[in-house]
């Protein structure tokens, strides 16, 4: 009865497994296809890999794309990770009822659609692009600005800020480290499984970010990947097979992320510090 079970349980994790990788495993397929065989549903390997590969850098400038993502997704990853964490620590460290009552406020902002803040971020953008043009309209840094942190980022830290161990922050007051010194050089190389957690869902967002680059972006020279994959499909007769090929180019800035750090994110979602 217990290997029935059993084996009931592996037929059902396998089953789910290859509903949910099925269908990268068919964009992969398609990719390797010209446009009418990817309509027509077929499943195994083409021989037009680098046909579409070489329509892809003709017809698209996917190496500008994928660069402009790096620069969003980089910095946006490394801003929110130090000022939300910053953040997390100082709201769980240095309590007060006045900082509760600015935490909770940051909650609720995370209740407000982004839908109703695209409107009043274009116009300040606009207003921006008047006094300091560099970060205004059409610019990577307007990208960035407005999503270099999170309230659910703050949130993240604060939560796994409560399982640090505070004799560490005493010690090192002991030994004469200020504040920063003891956030920079105590709490960051403890907290290191929370950052990598951080660091994957900061990175994978802001790469697979879509609405508020399409807002702010007006030349194509400034979009990113998922702009420029939203082009390819939007032609009157786009070729499905240079679509699926630009997809698969896009995942795997992504995936490589998540499987380097995969271990470190594991332990940084249940909380555990190492």
């Amino acid at each position: 009865m217990l290997k029935v079970k059993r084996m009931s349980m592996y037929l059902f994790l396998a089953v789910a497994a290859f509903v949910s990788i099925f269908p990268f495993l068919w964009i992969i397929v398609s990719s390797t296809n010209p446009s009418v065989d990817v309509t027509r549903g077929r499943l195994l390997p083409g021989t037009y890999f680098l046909t579409n590969l070489g329509n892809l850098l003709d017809s698209a400038d996917i190496l500008g794309a994928m660069k402009n993502s790096l620069i969003v997704s980089v910095s946006t990853t490394l801003l929110a990770l130090l000022i939300a964490s910053l953040a997390g620590y100082g709201f769980e460290i240095y309590r007060s009822k006045a900082k509760d009552i600015v935490f909770n406020v940051l909650l609720l902002s995370m209740m407000i659609p982004f839908a109703a803040m695209m409107v009043p971020l274009y116009r300040m953008f606009g207003k921006i692009t008047n006094l300091i043009p560099l970060i205004g309209i059409d610019t990577l840094a307007a990208v960035v600005l407005p999503t270099m942190t999170t309230a659910f980022l703050i949130f993240f830290f604060r939560q796994s800020t409560k399982m640090f161990p505070k004799e560490l922050l005493e010690a090192g007051r002991i030994d004469g480290l200020s504040e920063l010194g003891l956030f920079f050089r105590v709490y960051v190389p403890t907290m290191k499984t929370t950052y990598a957690a951080a660091a994957i869902i900061t990175f994978m967002s802001s790469w697979n970010n879509y609405m508020w680059p399409l807002i702010v972006l007006q030349t194509p020279q400034k979009q990113t990947v998922p702009l420029l994959i939203s082009t390819l499909g939007s032609s009157y007769a786009p070729d499905y097979g240079l679509i699926m090929l630009a997809i698969v180019i896009s995942t795997v800035p992504t995936a490589l992320v998540f499987f380097v750090m995969q271990k470190h994110f594991v332990a940084g979602m249940i909380g555990s510090v190492k």
